[in-house]
């Protein structure tokens, strides 16, 4: 900000603290030149949200202690560091092949965003909304978003999850919708080999490619109607 802007800073600051105001000419243009030398980086206000009376402002309710300088610097930096940690660099318009031209719109780029004279440019992200008509007609069609061909040649890297699409497919019970009573698998999950030894405690715990008798006994106790695994 130029002297001007510093000295309506300080009139504001004067209205709502009258600790800061200097009543001899002297002191008052010494406190100008002080304030006008630490804040001569920090602009009065941006089109982006920043104003420096708004930062005084905020130190003079919230703090008992008479305004500095620094208590307006501070909270610019905080901005400035907000806004290049929001920016993600888009690609310059200058030929990438002209390194100075394309660094030199890149600086100009964070220098504008950093002084608040334009906004953070964000990834874009992906937005929420409604699946489209037309792709749940076809997911209805096609039963899977999975091809046919696809989870033929799939079959043979997860028997487990081949096993229990055709058992859905052939309406029987999906014994891995339920938990495991007997080797405590979760929902999902595929059996496990429980070996009791001498001492009655269960060893081992390698996957098995069926699920035991008693889940599909269970699963069919609680059968109900599935649609097929996506």
């Amino acid at each position: 900000m130029d002297r001007r802007e510093t000295a309506a800073l300080l009139a504001y600051i004067g209205r709502l603290d009258p600790r800061t105001i200097r009543t001899d000419q002297g002191e008052a243009r010494d406190q100008l030149a002080q304030w006008h030398e630490l804040l001569a980086d920090v602009p009065m206000a941006t089109p982006h949200g920043w104003d420096a009376r708004v930062a005084a402002r905020e130190h003079i309710r919230v703090s008992p202690y008479q305004i500095l300088p620094a208590d307006v610097a501070r909270p610019w930096e905080a901005y400035r560091r907000d806004r290049l940690q929001r920016h993600t660099d888009p690609p310059p318009a200058a030929d990438p092949d002209d390194q100075a031209a394309w660094t030199a719109e890149l600086v100009s780029t964070r220098r504008a965003v950093a002084s608040g004279n334009a906004e953070p440019a964000h990834h874009r992200q992906i937005t929420g909304g409604r699946v489209s008509p037309d792709l749940e007609e076809r997911l209805r069609q096609i039963g899977s978003c999975i091809p046919a061909e696809a989870r033929a040649a799939l079959a043979p890297y997860r028997p487990t999850r081949a096993a229990r699409e055709a058992a859905i497919a052939q309406g029987r019970p999906d014994a891995l919708s339920v938990r495991c009573e007997w080797c405590h698998a979760r929902v999902g999950e595929p059996c496990r080999r429980r070996r009791v030894g001498p001492d009655g405690s269960a060893r081992g715990s390698a996957p098995r490619a069926t699920p035991h008798p008693g889940r599909f006994d269970l699963a069919a106790a609680r059968q109900t109607p599935r649609t097929a695994i996506a």
